[in-house]
């Protein structure tokens, strides 16, 4: 007899626009992340194709420079914590639980909440361009730049807009460590969780720790702009924004890449049929990077002055945290090394992550040198290198999850095919974009300027950097119509079909809205592997008898009435709620009347009690599905 989800266990999952505006289900709002990134993606895409227009010739006209300089500052902003960041928070949502064997997060109305904030703050950025004008003075957002008031709201749209998208990423990380500390199933120490769930909860506690540091320095940006202060102009220290914005600036490159390893850590392993070479070393090395993560921030600030003692103190801290993540980078290839190697598309994206993430990073060890640096510091070197480490290791980490996980979410493959021609086209796109800038850069071409001189000998690797970057685009037109069309139409795929190793594989694909009939008892690292296998005299994993469809029988799993139950009596699903979305709303009316100051107070009033509407409606709603219907 096998286990298999019934819709009699637990209400059925609802439908209708209207249950996604309520959603409260870890799931449905992880699929919600993702596609608000995944068009965010397209938006800075399309920022970065006007970008390289304007560059592909010496004195381009395509843009203006005001029009350049807020291209520039929306593409930084939108990638970083608009896309990036979210498809991280997207993967989060919905396997946290699953990994860990829960029915849902520790706080699933504040789960909502979180996501619609981060939508409407969303919004609230891109509208800048229609409403006066976005922000212009970088991603970066250095004073006095910042600061100076020729313009009048384009950095108030910064100050304000990254503020909430702080807020929103500190309410979901505080959520993800209350889940993983409280909610893990029966024996599943902390050395039993999967790495992507353990990369999870060190970026977690990066932001927590890192973005006050960054609100503090957006408090002081608006104030400074709107009533006076000289926190960075005038008499203020504009030095003094740059650690601020660092000490966020440098953890945030782990909070971006963190959440890849681990997911490189769940597939390789799969496709490689053997467990995780060192698995202790490559959980304590990922605890590493975010220790060490905050102790390295001033090697961005080089030509700033510090002196050598500081210079030199964070130039050996920049060196030493390249050990940790070697180390990551031996025990991915010592899991590949001996194993069969299944090429199929997830694994293609993660060996690309690791190949294009090694080239990043070496480059990057050269930065912390720091003569090498001032020659590099403001020139097109510094940007293939953060995009081969931010692109080349994130986004392909995070396609080759989407690849892996897609059959999870839908039930079906993407198609290969397509995905065959998105792989190979990203890869060439990709390095034909960024490795010329490593040439750019040595040559002297700056970056952050939007146009150049003829006969300085940059216009052909420019016009490469172009096509690659239109490469890039297309190979990324045919992954959205992929989803699309394998979402309905693609092949069916099963619970368990590439022979996984955790628990979301031992459930339905898609899960059920409980997740789990029974809650799991938890053995082993990769559990659900050792259920699905044994070891035969000569070593051998020899598949066991009692497992079939990817599901786990009855007599394997300790869980029942009394470790979560698997009944409907004690199944309390969370309830849905449309007050976190309206609370939501009222903080983002707030942040329009903070922009638009000093007309704007009227909005801040309307907007704060609109939120306290959302707050108040939100503390007296019964809390499961069950009070309703009582």
């Amino acid at each position: 007899m096998v286990l298999d989800s019934s819709k009699d266990l637990a209400p059925a999952e609802p439908t209708g626009i209207w249950s996604w505006i309520t959603t409260v289900d870890h799931k449905r709002i992880g699929l919600l992340y993702g596609v608000t990134a995944l068009i965010a993606f397209f938006v800075a895409g399309l920022e970065a194709l006007l970008l390289r227009l304007q560059l592909t010739t010496a004195n381009g006209t395509v843009l203006s420079a005001d029009a350049y300089n807020q291209l520039f500052t929306m593409h930084g902003l939108t990638m970083l914590l608009v896309v990036v960041m979210p498809v991280g928070a997207a993967f989060m949502n919905y396997f946290i639980p699953l990994h860990i064997g829960a029915r849902d997060v520790a706080f699933p109305r504040a789960n909502a909440f979180s996501y619609w904030l981060f939508l409407f703050s969303t919004i609230m950025l891109l509208s800048s361009f229609v409403l006066g004008g976005a922000p212009d003075g970088g991603w970066f957002g250095y004073a006095p730049l910042s600061t100076q008031l020729d313009e009048f709201v384009r950095m108030d749209y910064y100050a304000i807009g990254a503020q909430l998208l702080g807020i929103a990423s500190i309410m979901a990380s505080a959520n993800f460590i209350a889940t993983v500390f409280t909610m893990r199933a029966p024996g599943m120490n902390l050395m039993r969780i999967p790495v992507f769930t353990w990369m999870a909860v060190v970026v977690s506690f990066l932001l927590i720790f890192s973005l006050p540091i960054f609100g503090v320095g957006l408090f002081q940006m608006f104030f400074d702009r709107n009533f006076g202060t000289q926190f960075f102009g005038g008499g203020g220290d504009p030095l003094l924004w740059q650690h601020l914005f660092w000490l966020f600036g440098h953890p945030e490159v782990y909070v971006l890449i963190l959440p890849a390893m681990g997911i490189v850590s769940e597939v390789i392993p799969v496709f490689s049929r053997k467990p995780l070479f060192g698995y202790p070393f490559v959980v304590f090395s990922g605890i590493a990077i975010g220790f060490m993560g905050f102790g390295v921030w001033a090697h961005h600030m080089y030509t700033a002055g510090l002196g050598p003692v500081a210079e030199a103190g964070f130039g050996v801290a920049t060196m030493m945290i390249a050990v940790p993540t070697g180390v990551k980078i031996f025990n991915w290839i010592g899991t590949m090394w001996g194993g069969k190697v299944r090429f199929e598309l997830p694994m293609m994206f993660a060996i690309g992550f690791v190949s294009l993430f090694v080239i990043g990073g070496l480059s990057g060890v050269l930065h912390s040198v720091v003569p090498s640096d001032y020659q590099q510091h403001d020139s097109y070197f510094v940007v293939a290198h953060f995009h081969y480490v931010l692109f080349g290791g994130g986004v392909f980490g995070y396609v080759a999850g989407a690849y892996y996980w897609f059959p999870k979410w839908t039930g079906r493959f993407l198609d290969q095919r397509l995905g065959q021609w998105h792989f190979w086209l990203m890869l060439l796109g990709f390095n034909l974009t960024f490795a010329p800038m490593h040439i750019l850069g040595l040559n002297g071409m700056a970056r952050r300027t939007y146009r150049y001189p003829e006969g300085l000998g940059w216009e052909f690797w420019n016009q490469v950097a172009t096509v690659g970057s239109f490469i890039i685009g297309i190979s990324f037109l045919i992954f959205a119509w992929n989803l699309i069309k394998s979402r309905k139409h693609g092949v069916a795929a099963g619970s368990d079909p590439w022979d996984g190793r955790t628990l979301e594989w031992s459930i339905p694909s898609p899960p059920p809205v409980h997740n789990f009939d029974e809650i799991p008892h938890v053995e082993h690292v990769d559990d659900f592997w050792h259920r699905k296998y044994a070891t035969d005299e000569e070593g051998r994993a020899v598949r066991m008898p009692d497992v079939t469809g990817g599901t786990i029988a009855p007599e394997t799993t300790t869980g029942g009435e009394s470790e979560g139950g698997g009944h409907e009596d004690d199944m309390h699903m969370p309830s849905p709620s449309y007050y976190p979305i309206v609370a939501a709303f009222g903080i983002i009316i707030t942040g329009y009347g903070f922009v638009y100051l000093p007309g704007g107070w009227v909005a801040v009033g309307v907007g704060a009690l609109v939120t306290l509407w959302g707050f108040f409606g939100w503390s007296l709603e019964p809390v499961t599905r069950d009070e309703h219907h009582d």
